[in-house]
């Protein structure tokens, strides 16, 4: 080879690519956007065979909320969305699931919307295999599958704005009550890593069906309190994101299952709770001795939603001495049934007599009431857990308790649980009345 061939073809070469970079930019500048451009200059992707695979975006959110979700799957005969009751009219039980349509390159579409500010979890069933969405990173872990998760902005509570930002850290550590590694995670607020200052914490809990990763996720709780916080509507706090169920994702490794939690939902019903067990014997020791908390009772707080509102009572009204807030998000001292007295009692049998018989000591604990800051429950016109809520205040009440209760709007679904976040931690670590007076 010629040192004048060698730089020749260089020349040739770089003439090459500054045309297509100058073509790319012109397009720019005509309007064509900068996906255009580049898939100007590079070849579609080529599947088996050398046939070409047509570019696809999934999900796209337009300006409008309307969302479209994409599948290539050309060798498919049906194709559905499917969501666990996040997406309004479109999924949930008695619902029929959403249909995509395959159009001549072999990718299926649906379009839903226009849809309230939100996130919203979904797969695909192609032909009755369940997929996530190949073409969205994005995802929201329950407690035995994957969802691929779709944003939908426009919220002035949990958007992602240009705010200082904390931290979301998976965490494992040790669980003695159930012999083995346990998951949780863990929000610092924006400049925990560069202080020394101590913070409150507050325990947040899921429900049923769910993990430790959903309160991040779908939940977006980690820029709820980012938002709350850069407006000066929040104290910074430390928030401990629990896995309430203890089998499934929520089993502890190398630990073997309560037998109490094989099949039913811990914490529901008049069985023991495993996880309360876990919480108090590990998870709050661990956060305190590795995290910079302050440890009185007045910098301690713990809240759920559904069968976390039912575990936050089954933890905070027997240990009241710890926490000074407590929240139930759409929920209740909930039955075995799920919300409903069993079918064989007396109507007269007042709802949760099980457990207020077993604490009633804790419950007519004067003193331990004393200094309670805030009982906080918020539950939705269209929840089918409304009566649930209601007899629980009503019971609190008989016993010298001032629960404040907040009927909203909705029904059981995550469009509540962000907005009664973003109510509750405001009202956090703040002088107030006690909720006995």
């Amino acid at each position: 080879m010629s040192k004048r061939w060698f730089v020749l073809r260089t020349l040739r070469s770089g003439a090459i690519v500054a045309s297509l970079l100058i073509a790319s930019l012109g397009g720019l500048r005509e309007g064509i956007s900068s996906t255009q451009a580049a898939s100007a200059i590079q070849p579609p992707a080529q599947g088996r065979g050398g046939a070409q695979v047509p570019a696809v975006t999934s999900p796209e959110v337009g300006p409008d909320r309307r969302v479209v979700f994409r599948l290539f799957a050309p060798n498919a005969q049906k194709v559905e969305l499917r969501s666990p009751g996040d997406i309004p009219g479109v999924s949930g039980r008695g619902v029929t699931p959403p249909q995509l349509t395959k159009n001549a390159e072999g990718v299926w579409a649906t379009t839903l919307g226009p849809l309230p500010a939100g996130a919203y979890r979904y797969v695909f069933v192609v032909d009755d295999l369940t997929v996530v969405d190949s073409r969205n990173p994005v995802t929201s872990q329950t407690n035995t599958t994957v969802y691929s998760l779709a944003v939908v902005a426009g919220s002035d509570v949990f958007d992602t704005r240009n705010v200082p930002h904390g931290s979301v850290a998976s965490v494992h550590y040790y669980s003695t009550a159930l012999g083995g590694i346990r998951r949780t995670h863990v929000y610092t607020p924006p400049g925990y890593e560069t202080s020394r200052e101590r913070y409150p914490v507050f325990y947040l809990l899921h429900g049923a069906g769910d993990v430790d990763d959903s309160w991040s996720s779908v939940g977006r709780a980690g820029f709820i309190l980012d938002n709350l916080i850069a407006a000066g509507k929040a104290k910074p706090m430390i928030v401990v994101m629990p896995a309430g169920h203890v089998n499934g994702a929520g089993a502890a490794v190398g630990g073997q299952v309560p037998a109490a939690a094989v099949q039913a939902m811990p914490g529901i019903g008049s069985g023991p709770d495993p996880f309360a067990g876990d919480f108090l014997t590990d998870l709050l020791p661990y956060v305190e001795k590795n995290y910079r908390t302050l440890t009185d009772r007045q910098s301690r707080a713990i809240a759920g939603l559904s069968m976390g509102g039912n575990q936050t009572l089954n933890i905070a009204i027997p240990h009241l001495e710890k926490f000074a807030y407590i929240g139930v998000f759409s929920s209740g001292i909930i039955s075995g049934t799920r919300g409903a007295p069993p079918a064989a009692a007396p109507p007269s049998t007042p709802f949760g007599e099980a457990w207020e018989k077993q604490h009633l000591a804790a419950l007519d604990h004067a003193a331990a009431k004393r200094d309670l800051r805030l009982l906080w429950f918020s539950t939705g016109k269209d929840d089918g857990l409304m009566a649930t809520t209601r007899s629980t205040v009503d019971l609190l009440k008989k016993h010298g308790f001032n629960p404040v209760f907040i009927e909203s709007a909705g029904a059981h679904t995550w469009l509540n649980w962000r907005d009664y976040l973003s109510q509750f931690a405001p009202q956090l670590f703040q002088t107030r009345r006690s909720s006995t007076e």
